[in-house]
């Protein structure tokens, strides 16, 4: 079972910094979940909100930016222990840290229309050559999945899960020609990984932070556990 860092490792780093894809590679892991966003300059982000409030403080909306304007606001503000700036980092800063990851899930973030979808898996598509054998695009939205069928995307592709749809979920996943279900924790139940893994799909399951927990889900049989604390993880399993 693959131990991937949550938005790198949000526990032990600041979430979906350059500095905390640095640690988790620091330390050996060679795995990781992140989310992207599209500016409206069409610059590619790693960034979970649609704005900076959670993580820097400052009360602004992600979309009135462009990549000018990333370097002012600082994901590190909260982590006292922290001794530098993290800045909202574009995508390809963040690959050249992962560039040897054997794992890499990207999600993709809920956008407004087909129109848009269209847009950010496009240009996903571009700045993730030379990652085909360890990308996998997820992401909860029908309307990305629909794009990556429609431009038939190289890389492979996950659906995510939160709501109680169980049987369904696996379906649709199938239907868009998903290899993998990131399935939220509190829905895994052992007859749903049974029944994914009886469909030759595979799982990751989020967000894991118990240990026994964990090894539960590796009994099991799930390929991937994310978690916020993947060095304490990694210590356990």
């Amino acid at each position: 079972m693959k131990i991937i860092g949550h938005r790198g490792a949000r526990g032990e780093a600041p979430e979906n910094t350059l500095g905390g894809f640095q640690y988790i590679q620091d330390i050996g892991i060679r795995a990781v979940e992140f989310d992207v966003r599209q500016l409206k300059d069409n610059a590619l982000i790693v960034m979970h909100d649609d704005d900076f409030v959670r993580t820097t403080g400052q009360a602004k909306h992600l979309y009135e930016c462009d990549e000018q304007d990333l370097a002012q606001y600082n994901h590190a503000v909260t982590w006292s222990e922290w001794n530098k700036v993290e800045a909202t980092p574009l995508l390809d800063q963040t690959l050249k840290i992962i560039h040897n990851f054997n794992h890499i899930e990207v999600e993709v973030k809920a956008v407004g229309s087909m129109k848009a979808a269209e847009k950010i898996v496009e240009a996903l598509d571009q700045q993730l050559i030379g990652f085909e054998d360890s990308a996998i695009i997820t992401s909860f939205d029908p309307k990305i999945h629909q794009a990556l069928q429609k431009q038939k995307s190289r890389f492979k592709r996950g659906l995510l899960v939160e709501t109680d749809i169980k049987h369904a979920a696996i379906d649709q996943a199938l239907k868009f020609e998903c290899c993998q279900i990131g399935w939220m924790n509190e829905l895994a139940t052992n007859e749903i990984i049974a029944s994914t893994l009886s469909a030759n799909l595979n799982i990751s399951i989020w967000t894991v932070n118990h240990i026994d927990r964990a090894k539960q889900l590796k009994d099991l049989g799930v390929q991937g556990l994310i978690t916020d604390y993947p060095k304490l993880m990694m210590s356990h399993l």
